[in-house]
């Protein structure tokens, strides 16, 4: 039960995210009336899709005008508003033919683009619930002080382990159940065969992948490493999740769980007798 409530949250927010079917049809029916804006638009932030809210059509655009339009997002709280104001006005610019079905077309970027705020606004208060609940948790500092396991990544932690170290008794088999150790596939003569497991928690393999990427950018030792398999052939997630850094994030919090401690980047140093 201690992952119960952290799992059904995850779920469901790993189920919004997931739900990439309306911002792809937002993308679709905007790209039939204006391929110059779609392409400017990055539809991931709220600031174009509060834009296309209000304006799909590049006569709409033109309309309204530059200073106007800049105006109209900074009331709607639009963060560079001046910058997507200048990418939209551009992209209007350079479309002056208005394709069949315009104003339908605009009509449905209209309610795609409020669907997707709506989707985006749900995340939000999951995640504020998310780690509402979550700061209760007594393991709360030691998990988030660790780089790379912040709220989200850290509940996830929880829903898939309980937060219990205790349960897997090792390190080797917390990585194990999250899929990042080899196993021996030894057979006859054969020994020392290893290979990664078929059966994993792919939450918590997920949870260990965010840490590393994390670590990829922000330590030195693992941006390294990371390059090294690159540079031996290897894809950008078989980097990643390779054994030595990946196994470095599970020992970690492994033992910080283990002893109750927080993430220190440099070891204290002994003060002398």
């Amino acid at each position: 039960m201690l992952g119960g409530f952290y799992r059904i949250l995850t779920n469901r927010r790993l189920d919004l995210v997931a739900d990439t079917r309306t911002i792809n049809r937002l993308r679709a029916q905007l790209n039939g009336i204006f391929p110059a804006l779609e392409r400017a638009l990055d539809l991931n932030n709220t600031g174009p899709l509060i834009l296309l809210s209000g304006y799909q059509t590049p006569v709409a655009i033109r309309r309204i005008g530059a200073k106007r339009l800049a105006t109209w997002l900074r009331n709607r709280d639009v963060t560079r508003a001046d910058q997507l104001t200048e990418k939209a006005v551009e992209a209007a610019d350079r479309q002056h033919t208005s394709l069949p079905g315009e104003k339908l077309a605009a009509q449905m970027v209209h309610t795609l683009a409020k669907e997707v705020m709506g989707l985006n606004q749900e995340i939000g208060e999951l995640d504020k619930l998310i780690e509402a609940r979550f700061r209760d948790h007594h393991s709360f500092e030691v998990i988030t002080s660790m780089p790379g396991l912040g709220v989200i990544p850290g509940a996830e932690f929880l829903a898939a382990t309980g937060g219990d170290m205790s349960l897997f008794g090792t390190a080797d088999r917390l990585a194990s159940f999250g899929g990042v150790a080899s196993v021996p596939r030894d057979s006859g003569k054969v020994s020392g065969n290893l290979r990664r497991p078929q059966r994993y928690n792919r939450r918590l393999q997920r949870v260990f992948y965010t840490s590393a990427m994390f670590s990829i950018r922000y330590c030195e030792d693992s941006r390294r490493f990371y390059d090294r398999k690159r540079a031996e052939g290897k894809r950008h997630t078989q980097a990643v999740l390779a054994l030595a850094l990946a196994r470095r994030r599970v020992n970690v919090p492994w033992a910080l769980l283990r002893d109750g401690r927080c993430y220190q980047p440099v070891p204290p140093i002994a003060l002398a007798a």
